[in-house]
């Protein structure tokens, strides 16, 4: 099926085209400048801004959380650890009501698991597949198993799971496991991301080579030296600002009068210490030192251990938070477009260009100038086909 968006304001993924015209073939960008085609159909986009299909850039999901994120135009979400390897997801790669998904299946933790999370014993496809232990050793298996990309959890449940000082019984990954993980998924030619929550753990990360890092220091405010160190590293990072929002008891009630937002980004309240300003801080910093920065919210499936921001709405609230932060419009777009598929390698999305995936995202108003636009959806489509908005069954 041919389909040809006209008059829209494009966001290319990088920059602002101005109003043009976009032809989908089937589930490709055809072309996008050229005129209408004299068949198919015409969708007129007149007074809307047309953008690539969003990023989440860090998440755990579900089937569930999929059909939610795509009805906000997150069209591909980023397992930091989940069931969707690529044994695992053939159902989601092939259903057009679902945002695609990558994973790094099982995260590389301590032998006694995550802080304040219990491992399940297995996880099945399409489930919630919780952070599991495992040494430098597993990361061999992980890359034949699926795995995208390796996560490696460095907590201490200073921040999350358990507040106040270190719990004797959780040790934190250490130093010597990091690194020979790392090396290995590098050896193997594959991306790798550290869960460091405080200052020391990002630093350790760091050292040890990995590409990016998941809401980095939330124990304290920046240092200038831990900045220059990611910025010379060449690390990208997800600051989850939502999420950290979020554990530090900050409500979603901004966005309660927004239509279509049903469990809106909620406060759980995990580290009442927290300083939402210090976050918006070391974002600022870090954009100024050339840091890459990726739009994630750290949104979670239904489990005793999650909470906080909502597949899709939540990543909405993300750009908001990184405009707060400093970032311009054009920039907070570009962090949940074309970076994230430039730093995965996800080189057939992301943007919109002739041969691209056709997973696109139609919004009233103008989010390159007023970022709460991109709330404003009209309509969504993933690989050319154009996706229900109505809530799907129980939400």
């Amino acid at each position: 099926m041919i389909t040809t968006i006209t008059n829209a304001r494009v966001f290319d993924g990088e920059r602002v085209l101005g109003e043009t015209s976009v032809v989908v073939d089937g589930a490709r960008i055809a072309s996008v400048g050229a005129g209408a085609p004299a068949r198919g159909e015409v969708v007129d986009a007149a007074g809307a801004t047309l953008l690539p299909g969003l990023f989440d850039a860090h998440v755990r999901t579900s089937e569930r959380g999929l059909a939610l994120a795509l009805r906000f135009g997150v069209t591909t979400e980023l397992e930091a650890w989940g069931a969707f390897t690529r044994p695992n997801r053939a159902h989601v790669t092939a259903d057009d009501a679902l945002a695609d998904v990558r994973s790094a299946g099982r995260a590389i933790t301590p032998e006694r698991g995550r802080p304040g999370e219990p491992s399940p014993p297995h996880a099945r496809p399409g489930g919630h597949r919780g952070a599991r232990p495992g040494g430098a050793g597993s990361v061999p298996e992980l890359v034949a198993s699926g795995s995208d990309y390796v996560t490696f959890v460095i907590e201490d449940g200073t921040v999350e799971g358990r507040p106040g000082p270190p719990v004797p019984d959780r040790a934190v990954l250490d130093r010597a496991t990091l690194e020979a993980g790392v090396a290995q998924a590098h050896r193997r030619g594959v991306l790798t991301v550290a869960h460091a929550r405080t200052l020391e753990a990002t630093r350790m990360a760091v050292d040890a080579g990995v590409d990016g890092l998941a809401h980095p220091f939330l124990d304290g405010p920046h240092t200038p030296e831990i900045v220059d160190l990611i910025a010379r590293s060449g690390a990208f990072v997800v600051p989850c600002v939502v999420l950290s929002a979020a554990m530090a008891g900050v409500t979603g009630a901004a966005s309660a009068a927004v239509p279509r937002v049903g469990r809106r980004p909620g406060g759980r309240g995990r580290h009442p210490e927290g300083d939402v300003g210090d976050v918006l801080a070391s974002v600022r910093a870090l954009r100024a030192a050339g840091v890459d920065i990726l739009a994630g919210t750290g949104a979670s499936s239904p489990a005793p251990c999650a909470g906080g921001p909502a597949h899709g709405a939540g990543l909405h609230h993300e750009l908001r938070y990184l405009v707060r932060a400093g970032l311009a419009p054009v920039e907070a777009l570009s962090a949940a477009t074309g970076v994230p598929a430039r730093r995965f390698g996800l080189h057939d999305r992301g943007r919109v260009a002739a041969g691209l995936r056709a997973d696109l995202l139609l919004v009233d108003g103008d989010p390159t100038a007023r970022i709460r636009d991109t709330l404003a959806v009209r309509a969504v489509w993933r690989r050319g086909a154009r996706v229900a908005l109505e809530a799907p069954e129980g939400h």
